[in-house]
């Protein structure tokens, strides 16, 4: 659903493609991007809760739930970063059976759900029709965690997600990703030409995966041959029994312990103290929006767009 505006709401693919923003109540900011905010809502209808991403088409046109709490840890052990890059490498291994490069993964992408387990999201970056010997070259993805084929401009494969998962795991337990610079030129040549550099205190084993990951030479990469059967057989993972984890019979490190759907605790209160913006579902005469695919744009195809009120996410 598309009205051609100056904001727009993604409701996603789902079992309800009609879905329109008046069905929801749109109850707090719990994130925010680059290009927009991500906003809990709540289904007036069937009181199912929902994250709603809220983009800025002015500022996509002119050009974090785990990620809290690594700010707020720095770095995680060993044992806690292992589970989540289990989680994130099947996730990931799933998506590439059905030929989907993930291209966007970042701890900003990777939420907890209420029991401790990996949930990845926003899937905006995904190329679909990729299987193992295909490539794509589109340049796409965060800075930070940009492979150097991509960067290099040249064909990538899905081992760009490989790549990305190294660069997850080294942040997750040396506290910043592996070629940081606040310098992007700076850090962009580190990706491309700076060695890896490892810290004491970290296994032989994680050591190992890291190298194996971060790899430059993305067909000599962990994972370019066998794709997840590579990465799941590695020494890291042997304290893993895949079976249980696929089934979440493994306990999570980390139980978040919410009260239920409405419990932000978790979430950065930079984010929940926002207002949520009020022009997301009233028209500056208040009346209700009206998005119609007849007025559909092709560059925000999916979206449902909310009336031109300007800089309302300012």
């Amino acid at each position: 659903m598309q009205h051609s505006t100056s904001e727009s709401i993604y409701l996603g693919a789902s079992g309800n493609p009609q879905a329109k923003p008046t069905d929801f109540a749109f109850l707090k900011v719990i994130g925010k991007g680059s290009f927009g905010k991500v906003l809990l809502a709540k289904h007036k209808m069937d009181g199912k809760f929902y994250a709603v991403k809220v983009l800025h088409k002015k500022v996509i046109l002119k050009r974090k739930e785990l990620f809290f709490h690594l700010q707020r840890e720095r770095c995680f052990p060993e044992a806690r970063a292992r589970f989540y890059a289990a989680e994130i490498a099947s996730a990931l291994g799933y998506l590439h059976s059905l030929n989907i490069v993930y291209r966007d993964l970042k701890p900003e992408n990777i939420l907890l759900d209420s029991q401790g387990h990996i949930v990845l999201t926003d899937f905006g970056l995904c190329k679909e029709g990729v299987s193992c010997t295909d490539t794509t070259s589109t340049f796409c993805g965060t800075p930070e965690y940009l492979a150097p084929e991509v960067l290099r401009k040249q064909p990538y494969d899905n081992t760009v997600d490989w790549w990305c998962l190294g660069s997850v795991l080294y942040e997750m337990l040396y506290g910043l990703p592996p070629f940081y610079s606040r310098d992007t030129a700076e850090m962009y040549e580190h990706i491309l030409h700076k060695p890896l550099q490892l810290r004491p205190g970290t296994s032989n084993s994680a050591c190992s995966i890291l190298e194996g990951l971060l790899e430059k030479d993305r067909q000599r990469r962990l994972g370019a041959k066998e794709d997840f059967a590579e990465i799941n057989c590695h020494p890291f993972f042997d304290l893993i029994n895949w079976e249980d984890l696929d089934q979440k019979e493994i306990p999570p490190p980390f139980n978040p312990s919410v009260a239920g759907p409405e419990d932000l605790q978790n979430f950065d209160p930079e984010f929940t103290e926002e207002q949520v913006p009020h022009s997301i579902c009233q028209s500056p005469d208040r009346s209700i929006v009206n998005a119609s695919v007849l007025e559909a744009d092709d560059a925000f195809i999916g979206f449902s767009y909310a009336p031109p009120i300007e800089d309302s996410f300012l």
